[in-house]
């Protein structure tokens, strides 16, 4: 996911590491094609949310790339415009978590305190402090409805580490060790016919 949107970046003018690039994410898609999503029986049904955002990431705009992973089910002294980059980003996760609870609401199902997990306690202060502070009245107030959130008990921020960080994914190149730990993690498994039979076998 990560390597597609860091391409598409460059779809206008591309460049021949470009075109390189792009072969190798066709290549992984080919050679990963039965990977999917698998749901065991005993499955939860909880409304959680990673994010993650790396700030100033792109070494040619500088701007800063977040991600976000939505689970229905179950299975850090900083810079402050990092702080300020995982603030935006706990806030489009937000939109995205209640546009869930929403859809969710017409089937019967009511959330609150949907735990949302990010890896930047100064964010998480600022999320939690009803108080504007001086140094986030340049933020967008768009921002700031999650403030509003927290107070309803809507939603609940909590401190994850780094290395259990699962949005990680989507906001970073990572080694091949750390990429395979992430997608199981995720709930990704290979699904070819003999695996399904046998995964199918292992949640009876």
């Amino acid at each position: 996911m990560h390597a597609t949107c860091y391409c598409a970046r460059y779809q206008a003018q591309p460049t021949e590491k470009h075109l390189t690039a792009v072969k190798r994410i066709f290549r992984y898609l080919k050679y990963t094609i039965h990977m999917g999503l698998w749901y065991p029986k005993d499955t939860g049904f909880e409304l959680t949310a990673f994010l993650d955002s790396d700030h100033a990431g792109c070494l040619d705009s500088r701007k800063s790339t977040s991600g976000g992973i939505q689970f229905l089910g179950g299975d850090k002294l900083v810079g402050w415009s990092f702080v300020e980059a995982e603030y935006v980003s706990l806030s489009a996760c937000c939109i995205q978590v209640l546009w869930m609870r929403t859809q969710l609401t017409d089937y019967g199902f009511h959330f609150d305190k949907i735990p949302m997990y990010c890896d930047s306690k100064a964010a998480i202060a600022i999320s939690c402090n009803p108080v504007q502070h001086s140094r986030t009245k340049h933020i967008d107030v768009r921002y700031h409805f999650i403030k509003e959130k927290i107070k309803k008990g809507i939603v609940e921020l909590f401190f994850v580490g780094t290395k259990y960080q699962l949005a990680d994914l989507f906001t970073k190149a990572l080694p091949i060790e750390r990429f395979k730990y992430l997608i199981r993690r995720l709930g990704m498994r290979c699904l070819t016919p003999t695996e399904l039979e046998a995964l199918a076998n292992e949640s009876a």
